[in-house]
């Protein structure tokens, strides 16, 4: 990556974590999904979509000199 780019994407540790624990859950609710259960799997998936993915990607972190 060049230097514009990673000065515009400015992802930190917690952003990463926030990104895995989103993709931890998103498998949960598809899995969840998969043994039919229609009432956790939608409000857990709609909570990761919605929530969680962008919470990740628009949380600011300190920048450390």
């Amino acid at each position: 990556m060049d230097k514009k780019t990673s000065e515009r994407m400015n992802l930190g540790k917690l952003n990463y974590i926030l990104l895995a624990v989103s993709a931890l859950l998103l498998i949960v609710g598809y899995f969840i999904m998969s043994l039919n259960d229609i009432v956790i799997s939608p409000i857990l998936l709609a909570i990761v979509y919605v929530c969680l993915i962008p919470l990740a990607l628009l949380i600011r972190t300190k920048k450390t000199d």
